[in-house]
């Protein structure tokens, strides 16, 4: 099936309500079809894995073209990876990745939760063949507002998994987030309510707030710096709520690793079910390229010195590598993102 046949199936091409019903249909079959019979074919073998297993990228922002898809997935070693799809403008260029190389990319559909039309678009990406949704907005956005809770129940209804980036404050004083409308931050302790509220919508967490929460004493720093005390908001909400899962990627997920070796050994592996890789790397080619080292002096063995100039995918992977045994590795980087989304590998 060809991209236009996809998109007027997802129902965004202007097509006529009457045939969308129709459309719809045969194009998630055909996207069902295609993963079915091409996932397997076109994995690698055993041989071709850089880091001794397949690997499943929950975390990919779409890119201007498939080819500049393919060219970060195979330069980060990577098997397939989950496109983070805003709708509709990037819908394009992601089913023609989708189409292009079949069993290498899934959809996830992303959309701004407070227009008009958010809802319906989810749903039709989803009857399409879309595999989740996200990533959405935690930080300029109520969590446990009405707009994000109509997504909440659409993603029970359809048991889809909701992705979203969670941040109550700045990365630093010259970047802060933007003022707080109609909800007030610091806000991620209500995403406690959210889990039992909605008890049969699968949350994947990430950002950072997510991940300086898994600390007793977060602070208000983007990525906190020390050993991780006891009592992390996080950690408790994984241990008691089945339908949390961790994005385990970007700066954020590699900094909660990074500044406690001893506490991430023990988190990785009590709770080795419950997290997923990810990269949200913006690197070119998979190897860093296009993220400027900017010439500065950076402190040893300091965050910015792990991450500057690198792919945060190949950080990431490398960190598990070393922190955890090659059954842990396998599950956070490719078997509990296949179980979730149930792909047929």
């Amino acid at each position: 099936m060809d991209r236009r046949s996809i998109l007027i199936g997802l129902g965004l091409t202007g097509v006529r309500s009457v045939a969308a019903p129709r459309l719809i249909g045969d194009a998630g079959s055909a996207l069902a079809q295609d993963t079915e019979q091409t996932t397997k074919k076109n994995e690698p073998t055993a041989s071709e894995h850089p880091w001794g297993t397949p690997v499943l990228d929950m975390h990919f922002h779409s890119r201007a073209t498939p080819e500049a898809d393919l060219l970060h997935l195979e330069g980060a070693g990577e098997t397939m990876a989950v496109l983070l799809t805003r709708a509709p403008g990037q819908l394009e260029i992601s089913t023609a990745a989708i189409s292009k190389y079949l069993g290498r990319f899934f959809l996830f559909t992303g959309v701004d939760v407070t227009s008009q039309d958010a809802i319906d678009t989810l749903r039709k990406t989803g009857l399409a063949g879309t595999r989740g949704f996200g990533e959405l907005s935690g930080a300029n956005i109520a969590i446990d507002g009405p707009e994000m809770q109509r997504v909440y129940k659409l993603a029970a209804e359809m048991q889809m998994p909701v992705l979203t980036h969670y941040q109550d404050y700045g990365y630093s004083s010259d970047r802060p987030l933007p003022p707080a409308k109609g909800f007030t931050r610091p806000q991620f302790a209500r995403l406690e309510a959210m889990l039992k509220a909605h008890p049969k919508t699968i949350f994947i967490g990430h950002g950072p707030s997510f991940w300086a929460h898994v600390s007793g004493d977060p602070g208000t720093d983007a990525y906190p710096s020390g050993p991780v005390k006891q009592g992390g908001l996080s950690v408790k909400m994984l241990a008691d709520y089945p339908n949390l899962y961790g994005g385990l990627d970007a700066t954020s997920g590699i900094n909660a690793l990074h500044r406690d070796s001893a506490f991430a050994r023990n988190f990785l592996a009590r709770h080795q079910d419950k997290l997923l890789f990810g990269s949200d790397c913006a690197c070119l080619d998979g190897r860093g390229a296009g993220r400027n080292a900017g010439g500065e002096v950076l402190a040893e063995n300091s965050l910015m010195s792990l991450v500057t100039g690198k792919c945060l995918a190949r950080v990431q992977l490398t960190q598990l590598k070393q922190l955890t045994s090659p059954d842990v590795f396998r599950k956070i980087t490719w078997g509990n993102a296949t179980k979730l989304l149930r792909l047929p590998v």
